[in-house]
């Protein structure tokens, strides 16, 4: 299928033509804005659909609102006439056209010319009157806020903003193409036009593309797994100069090797991974509250856990050829030894940030010769107690029962 793209090396026409690409059924032509009137007549004759794209919203003389937005579409709905062929045109206006500017009027024209186009050449046509388009590939400082406090932030540059309490209408370029798509592979004229709509004013947008940049130093990432800040993520994260393609994580290192923090979530833990040299043992501590999940990377482990109370005992052994999960109970004091002869790496993920004023982490070492000795319930304990003092007499019993149940063990 061909498929001629007015304007391909432009914002959405670029995201267009790498998705059409990917999914090898489409041959793209790409009409340019050095491309020549016998190119588009050309293309006109081999498309079986066009996605007219082409347009400017800043050029340096208002003539230029004509020639390309009005112009050019005035061109094409010709061609097509003269060559009576019935391709289907999807048109990348603009909501400016209900406006009374040079910009909206000649987006409005081309509109007009190629609904009458449809009504007397039976195209099927497909207007889309597009608000804020954001995403990767967006030229900064020209029409999009969210380009040019991406590019600026990314790079230090500061950021002017006159009304922080404007309201902004966005689109994401991906949900855009995905609705394009849906067009070209199904040309219905009833089919749904709607493109999700994001709400945000400018300081709303600015304070969440700083926290974007925050997170590369404090570690602790927003929530970016769907909407508006996924896109937003996605597109901040496109405008990173190369230089900042990685930046550097804490690390803490001691004689029994490093710990090192990745990523921390506000209201999902955290992730980290620690390694161990061999023989070493790391943990040696119990939680109330906090969870950890440990996956081993390299080497061999030997997980051990006691009860605290209890003084119940389990260990548990693992290498990568097995992947599994191993969890901390919340009462059981745990750790793990490399038990290999190479470097042992641990991913480890924390069910909340580590707070140094409430760790919830309590230091609490598996004394084996203790399990062996008292490796039964408190219950049992106490009833072994009472059993061996019941000549005592029943007041002195409970008394010391009383006193027993104080006692840490």
């Amino acid at each position: 299928m061909n498929v001629l793209i007015t304007g391909a090396n432009g914002f959405i026409g670029k995201n267009l033509s790498s998705q059409l690409f990917e999914t090898k059924e489409f041959k793209i032509l790409p009409y340019l804005k050095e491309s020549s009137e016998e190119e588009l007549d050309h293309f006109i004759c081999e498309a079986d659909f066009i996605f007219h794209l082409a347009g400017v919203n800043r050029p340096k003389e208002s003539l230029e609102f004509k020639k390309v937005n009005t112009d050019l579409t005035e061109s094409i709905c010709n061609l097509l006439k003269k060559k009576n062929k019935k391709t289907p045109i999807l048109f990348s206006s603009s909501i400016q056209a209900a406006l009374d500017n040079e910009y909206g009027k000649s987006k409005l024209e081309a509109e007009n010319l190629l609904n009458r186009l449809q009504t007397e050449n039976g195209n099927p046509v497909f207007i889309f009157r597009l608000p804020n388009v954001f995403g990767k590939w967006c030229r900064p400082n020209y029409n999009s806020v969210v380009a040019t406090f991406c590019h600026n932030i990314t790079r230090d540059i500061p950021v002017k903003i006159n009304d922080p309490s404007t309201n902004l209408t966005l689109v994401y370029i991906d949900d855009v193409i995905d609705k394009f798509f849906g067009i070209l592979k199904n040309s219905s004229p009833s089919l749904d036009r709607n493109i999700p709509e994001y709400k945000i004013t400018l300081n709303e947008l600015y304070e969440l593309l700083q926290a974007f940049k925050r997170s590369r130093k404090d570690l602790i990432i927003p929530n970016v797994g769907t909407g508006l800040e996924r896109a937003l993520y996605a597109t901040f994260t496109s405008y990173l100069d190369t230089n900042s393609f990685s930046y550097s994580v804490p690390q803490y290192k001691d004689q029994r090797g490093v710990f090192v923090e990745m990523l921390k979530t506000k209201d999902a833990g955290q992730f980290s991974f620690f390694t161990a040299h061999p023989g070493i043992t790391r943990g040696e501590h119990y939680h109330h509250s906090k969870i950890e999940k440990f996956l081993v990377l390299t080497g061999k482990a030997k997980f051990r856990f006691r009860h605290i109370l209890t003084n119940e005992y389990f260990e548990i052994l693992t290498q990568p050829e097995s992947p599994q999960i191993v969890e901390s109970i919340p009462g059981w004091t745990h750790d793990i030894t490399n038990i290999g002869r190479d470097e042992m790496i641990v991913m480890l993920w924390a069910s909340e940030i580590f707070d140094r004023s409430r760790p919830d982490t309590y230091s609490c070492k598996i004394d084996l010769q203790r399990v062996s000795k008292l490796n039964y319930t408190l219950s049992e304990r106490l009833s072994w107690v009472t059993q061996r003092l019941a000549s005592i007499g029943a007041r002195r019993v409970l008394s010391f029962t009383s006193f027993f149940r104080k006692k840490k063990w």
